[in-house]
Order: C-alpha cells, then structure tokens, then sequence
C-alpha cells in the first residue's frame, strides 16, 4: 500500500514501485545526456585529441632520425589537410562577400562595414599597444647582444623591401590588373611572387555584390546563383571538416619531427617566446572578451565554447585563411550568427584584422633594437605603433606571412634586418598563438555586429508597429467621426437659453405641424 499525502486538496499517492522507476531512470537519463553531449560535439572532442596524439606521435617519431623521404611521407596527410582548405578559401570568400553584400542594402552595408572597420583598426591599434609595452617590461634583447645567427646555426635573412614599396604594393593587391591571376599571384615589390591576392578578390567581390544590388530584378538570378555556390561551398566545408582530427594529428607531428635543436632555440629566445604569447594572453583572454561585452552584454566565453573547432584548427595550422571555412560554419551554426553578417565580416577579418600578428611584430621590432643596442626615442616607438598597425591589413593570412611585415617596420625605424631569421627560427611556436588571436578578434567582431544589426532591427520593427498603430487609430477616429456626421439615428444636442443641454430629437415634419 502507497502512503497518502494531502497537499492544496489533492490527494497524492507514492507507489513504492513508481519511485523505484524513477531511480532506474536516473542512469539512463545521465547515459543518453552523455551521448547526446558526445554527438553534439564529436568534431571538437576529435579535432583536441588530433592535435594532443599528433604531439605524442611526433616526439616519439623525432628519436627515430628518420630520412627527408620518410619525414615528407610523415607529413603528407597534413599537407592534404592544407591543400583540401585552401582548395575552398577561394570560392569560399569570392561568393560568401558577393552574396552577402548583395543580401544588404547599400545603406546597411556602408554603416556595418564602418563598425567593422572601425573594430579592426582599434583592436589592432590596442594589440600593437600591447606588444610595445610588454617588450619594454620585459625586454627580451637585453643582455642578449652576443645572440646572433651563427651561434644558432641559422641562416641570415635579408630584404631589400623598402617602406614605400611595401605600401604601394598594397595599393597595387587592392586593385589587381589581372583577376584570374589574382586567385594564385600577388605582388611583393615591382615583381610578382606566387599566393593568393586575397585583398583584390575582397575588393572586387564586395564592389561587386554592390553592382549586382543595383541592378535590381536583373541581377537576382546572378544573386541566387552565387548564393547556391556559397551553400554548396559550406557543404564541402562540412566534409572537410571531419578530415580535420586526422590532419591536424599528422600536421603537428610533422611539426615536431621537423624542429631543430628545440631547447637551445628556447633557452635563447625565451624571453621573447614569452612576451609574444603573454600578450597574445592578454589580448585574448581579457581585452577581445571585454570589448565583446562592452557591446553586448553578454557572457563572452559563452560564445567562444562555440569556437572550439576552429581555434583548434587555426592552432595546427597557423593560418588564418585555412581556418576561415571552419570558423564561418561554427559561427553561424553554433552561435547563431546571421549568414549576412558572417559572410561578410570574416572573409575581410580574415584578411585585415591581424591583432595576434601585432603584438609580435612590435615585440620582434623592440627586441631587434634591444639586441643591437639601439635606443628607441618616442618618435621611433610611435612609427612601430601606426606601421604595425597598417602592414597588418596587408599580412598574408598564411604561415610566417607576419615575419615580412616585421621587415617593414624595421625598415621604418631604420633598424637592419640581418637578426630576422631569429624570429623566423621559433615562428612555428609563436605563430600558433598568433592566428588564434586573429581569428578571435574576428569572431568577436562577427558577434558584436550580429547583436547591433539584432538592435536595429528590433528598435525598425517597434518603430513599424508604432506607425502602424497610429495609422489604425486616425481611421478609426475618422470612421466615428464619419458616423457622428452621417447617422439619423444620432439626436442633435444643442444648448438650451440656461446652457442646458436639450436632449430631445428633432421633431419630423408631420410632428411639428401637431
């Protein structure tokens, strides 16, 4: 027999048999939660364990001294990895900005891309900031004068890059003369060198998607077409992904086979290994996440555990563009990003938005002058600031594509570029946590112009209905009004000789002649 409880004049009955299926089903509750949390996230859970078994499997492979030939069949799966994601960068980013501009009114586009704009150039001033400062707190070349190339067995690196050039060689990638040559080639110095003119291609693709808006009915089949491509783009994107884990497993156990003597590369450049990845910290972990919510009021970290997968990914393979297909899915499936916006915003973050890349050059900039005993007045440290700032919009999103823009702001500054080959020497370690930040910064900036599109148009929505509502009161009013004017059956209340009001009808004709 149940036991009987009395409570708001129910009578409630606890059967001993139904409490024991309730405990029985506490388990089985836990256990599908638990799978259901482990489909949920399968890529993620795989992509981690890619990158921490392909660490293991390097370490134990590097003491096997294998042969160039082994050491590149090692590699060959990641390189797969590499070819297959900057197979889709090019119509990924071409039909995404077409579509996404296309999808915006001229009116919208401009104010969207001016916050954007606006986020990149601030982000990337405070990164820049942040690197100077850090280099003077800790300075990492003093006491380091007797460091140089031969005593680490490095080549010497030199450039012939000037200032002016470097700039005008950005001008020249914004408008490329030839687009089909843009997809494979852009331009270094007054020659050309192979890679993807990513700046011209965003340029044009943007201007474009603009042109086809205008056109009106004409262009909405051109529109839809680009909008398709995208779609069947993002679904290649999907396969891809779940080849990620494997990749990235060899991608960094190659890494690992392929490193030089490792301990005596720290021990020399750790000083400046450590301020490059505390501000990378700093910048991340505290300055991104602030802005974020200064915007949004919302928990940043929340939408970070989105990221996962492509932090992962940008992480193994040090490139922002390769990370770029990744990080649009999970912003817009994970997150909840509007299409529009993402499709417009990362394919330009990811090409100017370098504040990972910042921080280092301004550190490299101080540790150079630093380890040649060169003193830098506030003239010299203004110059590091704006440089770094500008040559980061046309850093190519690849590996160790940070490492030449450095070479500009040394030029700036007039500092030689002999030690550069000490940075490119530890890269491989500071260059992870640089793209890591650059495509943070970029999808916090995806997230903050989600939530103030969301406001806008909420704040037009309220405003349409306010309109709207407004519009039914007068009609109302005019149809009453219309009615008072027109109905027999409404009496005529005039005033009486006292100011009272008489109410009686007005008599008929018939009447009035009683």
């Amino acid at each position: 027999m149940g036991t009987e409880n009395e409570a708001n004049g129910y009578v409630k009955s606890k059967s001993p048999v139904l409490t024991n299926e309730v405990a029985a089903r506490g388990p089985k509750i836990f256990k599908d939660t638990l799978v259901e949390f482990f489909k949920r996230n399968l890529l993620v859970i795989l992509t981690v364990s890619g990158v921490l078994v392909g660490a293991g499997l390097g370490m134990m492979v590097r003491n096997m001294n294998l042969t160039r030939a082994q050491v590149t069949y090692f590699a060959f799966p990641g390189e797969m990895l590499l070819r297959m994601l900057k197979m889709v960068i090019l119509p990924l980013v071409v039909c995404s900005l077409i579509s996404g501009a296309a999808s915006l009114d001229t009116r919208s586009l401009g104010k969207l891309g001016g916050i954007a704009v606006s986020y990149f150039l601030v982000t990337t001033l405070i990164a820049s900031g942040i690197g100077v400062v850090l280099a003077f707190i800790i300075k990492p070349g003093v006491g380091a004068g007797a460091l140089n190339t031969n005593s680490l067995g490095l080549e010497t690196v030199t450039t012939s890059k000037e200032t002016t050039d470097s700039f005008l060689d950005l001008a020249r990638n914004l408008f490329p003369a030839n687009l089909v040559a843009a997809a494979f080639r852009t331009v270094p110095i007054g020659t050309e060198m192979e890679g993807m003119n990513i700046l011209g291609l965003v340029l044009f693709a943007m201007v474009f998607g603009v042109a086809l808006r205008k056109l009106g009915p004409e262009g909405e089949e051109l529109i839809r077409f680009f909008n398709a491509f995208n779609d069947a783009t993002m679904v290649l994107v999907s396969w891809i992904m779940w080849y990620v884990p494997f990749g990235i497993m060899f991608l960094v156990g190659s890494k690992i086979v392929e490193m030089e003597d490792v301990v005596l590369l720290v021990s020399s450049l750790g000083k400046y290994i450590f301020a490059s990845i505390l501000g990378h910290i700093i910048h991340g972990g505290i300055v991104l996440p602030l802005i974020y919510f200064g915007f949004t009021r919302k928990n940043p970290f929340t939408f970070l555990s989105g990221l996962i997968t492509p932090f992962t990914t940008a992480f193994a393979t040090c490139s922002s563009s390769a990370t770029l297909p990744s990080m649009m899915r999970c912003v817009e499936e994970n997150n909840g990003v509007d299409k529009r916006i993402s499709r417009f915003i990362l394919p330009i973050g990811a090409t100017v938005n370098m504040d990972g890349a910042a921080i280092f050059q301004c550190i490299a900039a101080v540790f150079i002058a630093q380890l040649n005993n060169a003193e830098l007045n506030a003239g010299q440290i203004f110059t590091i600031l704006v440089t770094a700032t500008a040559s980061s919009v046309g850093a190519a999103g690849i590996p160790a594509g940070g490492i030449i823009t450095i070479a500009i702001i040394l030029e700036a500054i007039g500092l030689p570029t002999n030690d550069l080959s000490l940075m490119l020497a530890v890269d491989w370690i500071v260059d992870r946590t640089t793209t890591v930040v650059n495509v943070e910064g970029d999808a916090l900036g995806a997230g903050i112009l989600h939530h103030i599109n969301e406001k806008a148009t909420k704040r037009a929505e309220q405003q349409a209905g306010g309109q709207e509502l407004l519009e039914v009161k007068v009609e109302v009013v005019a149809n009453v009004q219309g009615l008072d004017e027109a109905s027999p059956l409404v009496t005529q209340q005039n005033p009486g000789p006292n100011g009272t009001v008489d109410s009686s009808a007005e008599r008929s004709d018939g009447e009035s002649g009683l």
